[in-house]
Parts: structure tokens; sequence; C-alpha cells
């Protein structure tokens, strides 16, 4: 019996995304945010997108929810957002092969690359900074490299947290998989409380509106 009806909520899903792709922006819309980082190091600061994440996931009340999903090679759960169908995941994998899960749940959920949204990290902004980037080249940041390549496109809405770099430029692998410092981690849930507005203010204003979304435009926080 619970087979069947997870059956058909996924067939619900699926024909929901149809129509959202075919039919323009409309109420019923399903859109997939991802958090993108290094398996099993999630609280580190390349992996602040899987932070961001799980953030969301709280916020949307689904955070004892997920589960792992071994068709696309990650944990997923799905939510609802004023009226809109979200599905959050955190792929099980390095970052730089990160676009595998994203590829596999994108083919899953049938989703085109401009309904994907992707959370990660950024060098070239302080902490504090967080910018909403319509599309665009990965700018040497390997997991976004590896979700363009894998789903042959570079159309993904992304929000940019920035983490600031090192004073020393030899020291940057160490700084991306060191953790946060007490105060950073302060300074941290406040900026991803402002970057998670952000995109779901993004999402709620395609959900509302017919004029397409076109890039570059850049909203900043």
């Amino acid at each position: 019996m619970l087979q069947s009806v997870r059956a058909v909520c996924c067939l619900c899903l699926g024909r929901c995304m149809s129509h959202g792709a075919s039919a323009g922006p409309t109420r019923g819309r399903l859109f997939m945010v991802v958090g993108l980082g290094n398996h099993g190091m999630c609280g580190t600061r390349h992996s602040v997108g899987m932070t961001a994440i799980n953030q969301l996931a709280r916020r949307l009340n689904v955070a004892d929810q997920w589960k792992t999903d071994r068709r696309t090679g990650a944990d997923v759960v799905t939510a609802q957002f004023d009226g809109v169908h979200l599905v959050l995941m955190k792929p099980r994998q390095f970052m730089n092969v990160n676009g595998t899960s994203v590829a596999n749940a994108a083919g899953k959920f049938r989703l085109t690359p401009e309904n994907i949204y992707l959370l990660h990290d950024e060098l070239d902004k302080s902490l504090g900074k967080v910018t909403l980037k319509l599309g665009g080249s990965a700018r040497g940041h390997n997991g976004v490299r590896s979700c363009i390549d894998h789903l042959k496109s570079d159309t993904m809405v992304r929000l940019l947290i920035g983490i600031g770099r090192p004073a020393d430029k030899s020291s940057v692998t160490p700084y991306v998989l060191g953790r946060f410092t007490k105060h950073e981690q302060e300074t941290l849930t406040l900026v991803l409380e402002k970057g998670l507005d952000l995109l779901l203010g993004h999402i709620q204003k395609r959900t509302q509106t017919t004029t397409p979304i076109t890039r570059p435009v850049q909203n900043r926080i």
C-alpha cells in the first residue's frame, strides 16, 4: 500500500513538472534547490551550500524527512512553499562530481536547468555577502563546473554565499576545507537567512509573472 502511495506521489510530481515546463509560470511549478558540497563534510566553508540547504529544510519544516535516493546518488526531500513544489537535495558525492547527482535528479523529476537552483560558496565575496546569479560560467568553482558539464547548460540560478579568501593565497585548500570559526558561525546563520529570503523571493516572482527571466541580472544583499 505504501509503495502505491509513493508511486502516485511521484507521478503527480512528474505531471506537475511537465505542465510547468510547457505552459510557462504557474502556481504548480516544480523547482529543485541543490546544496553543493563534499558529502560528509557539512560545516566546512566549501560545503556551505549544504549548510544552507539544511537551513532551508528546517525553515520549510521538512528537516526530519531527508531520504537517501540511490537513483540520484543524493539525499532528497520534497517540500511546499507558497503553492510551489520544491525538491531539496544534497549530493552524496565529492564537490567536483556533484553534477552527476544533479543531472540524475533533473532526469528523474523531469526538470530543465532553468528550474534548478545551486547554492554554493564564493571565495571572491567576503562572509556576509550573498548574490543571486542568473546563469553564467562556473568562475573556477568545480562543483558548478560539474553541474554545467553534466546538465550541458549554464542557465541554473545560483546563490553565491561569500566565504572570503585567506590572507595567505597558498593556503586556499586547507582554508575552504576548514570549518567556520565560532564568530563566523554566528554571522553565517543570519547571512543564510537573508540568502534564503532572496532565493524564495525569486521563486515567488517566477511563479507570479509571465515575464521571462533573463540573465545576466544580479541581486545582492
